[in-house]
């Protein structure tokens, strides 16, 4: 009997990043794409961090900022009573730092497409920064959108290092299924394992075919060959 909770939890826990991340790194990729100043490389790799650094090393500042040692730990939970570290909460946060550059990447890029002059005229129709974001700028990059959410869902679930250090591996709690797999094979459990990562090569496939099928037909509709 395969136990389905650590799906339950990674799909828990790719649903409540992606929904974070979406108002997150929604105005600051905006902001990347329009802005000329002079800090935006800074901030630019400071957002795409987390691709290059290895997990256990983000994972492993990321355990110290929210120990209970710790101003932001000890901030967190004196105020709302949430400890951050070996919890759902903290597996939360450490995956909103994970896969921010997974949804402010292809957003940024998205809005960089947009035909600038689209952006001017709704500016001198009297719409506010705002209105055009929401109302102009999102509904013309649909297949960025679609991109920037699928895979931050689909990176989230895949995540290994961060969340073992983070949140260990407390059953119903922070056991997630890539710490699951990981487990059943160092216990040598391989029939287990075999399912478990079937279940996770499967739903990747099928992610990234539904974002190439949705951004093909985007294009068709277009009329871009």
């Amino acid at each position: 009997m395969i136990d389905m909770t650590p799906f339950w939890l990674s799909f828990k826990l790719a649903a409540l990043t992606t929904l974070i991340l979406f108002f997150i790194a929604l105005p600051l990729a905006w902001w990347l794409s329009q802005t000329r100043a002079k800090g935006k490389p800074f901030i630019e790799a400071l957002t795409a961090l987390p691709i290059v650094l290895p997990p256990s090393v983000l994972g492993f500042y990321i355990l110290v900022a929210l120990s209970p040692d710790s101003p932001v730990g000890a901030f967190v939970e004196s105020l709302f009573g949430v400890k951050l570290v070996f919890t759902f909460a903290g597996l939360v946060v450490a995956s909103c730092f994970y896969s921010l550059p997974f949804m402010v990447q292809p957003l940024q890029n998205g809005f960089e497409s947009l035909n600038r002059h689209m952006i001017e005229a709704s500016y001198l129709a009297g719409k506010s920064t705002a209105e055009t974001l929401w109302r102009v700028a999102l509904p013309n990059i649909k297949p960025a959108l679609s991109t920037a959410l699928i895979i931050t869902f689909a990176h989230t679930v895949g995540e290994f290092g961060v969340v073992l250090m983070v949140g260990g591996s407390i059953p119903n709690e922070t056991k997630v299924a890539s710490v699951a797999i990981y487990e059943m094979v160092e216990v040598m459990e391989y029939g287990k394992a075999h399912v478990y990562a079937a279940i996770m090569l499967g739903l990747s496939f099928a992610v990234l075919l539904g974002v190439y099928m949705f951004n093909h037909k985007q294009k068709n509709s277009m009329g871009v060959v």
